[in-house]
């Protein structure tokens, strides 16, 4: 049997996630790279019924509650689908210095791929209420504030904080109602 590495203990809640690039590399410096995560949440949105709530890409990690019909499907696919287009980005680009920190932090028993790019895991919580969810988005949201890259949360580019300041925003979201 597979090991299962996104355990969402309530399929129809939301899940705060946290999806972490191997050794902390700063690949998301490179908008092109942000780009490919936007596209692959925007692709499951319109495919598979992901509900994005809110979201911050920082250099080298994101944050995002979200729920969906299968999320744990959901989460794989999407670290599936990223490392893939990421890994062939840096290829094309000959990025062989990054490509070989891939390589030398890929786990031994990933003898499926020459490359590694997430680490294992998502860190999934269940959100269960509505304190919950304010304090998720409030610590995505404040994760750019508190590194000291901007002053105000929706200054951030890559961070669902415009949308919540009443801004246009990278990326449609799924208003939070309680049921």
């Amino acid at each position: 049997m597979g090991r299962n590495r996104y355990l969402i203990t309530t399929p129809d809640q939301p899940h705060f996630l946290t999806c972490t690039v191997l050794e902390w590399l700063p690949l998301f410096a490179q908008p092109a790279l942000v780009d490919i995560l936007l596209d692959s949440w925007r692709y499951q949105q319109e495919q598979h019924g992901l509900r994005l709530y809110g979201y911050v890409i920082l250099e080298n990690h994101l944050h995002y509650v979200a729920q969906a019909p299968d999320l744990a499907a959901a989460v794989r696919n999407f670290k599936s689908f990223t490392a893939r287009q990421i890994i062939s980005y840096l290829e094309k680009r000959n990025s062989s210095g990054t490509l070989r920190q891939l390589r030398f932090a890929k786990r031994a028993h990933k003898q499926d791929r020459v490359y590694q790019l997430w680490q294992e895991g998502s860190h999934a919580e269940l959100v269960c209420s509505e304190r919950v969810m304010q304090e998720k988005l409030e610590y995505i949201h404040q994760n750019p504030v508190k590194r000291g890259y901007v002053d105000r949360p929706e200054h951030w580019r890559y961070s669902s904080a415009r949308d919540y300041a009443g801004e246009q925003g990278l990326i449609d979201l799924q208003p939070w109602i309680q049921n």
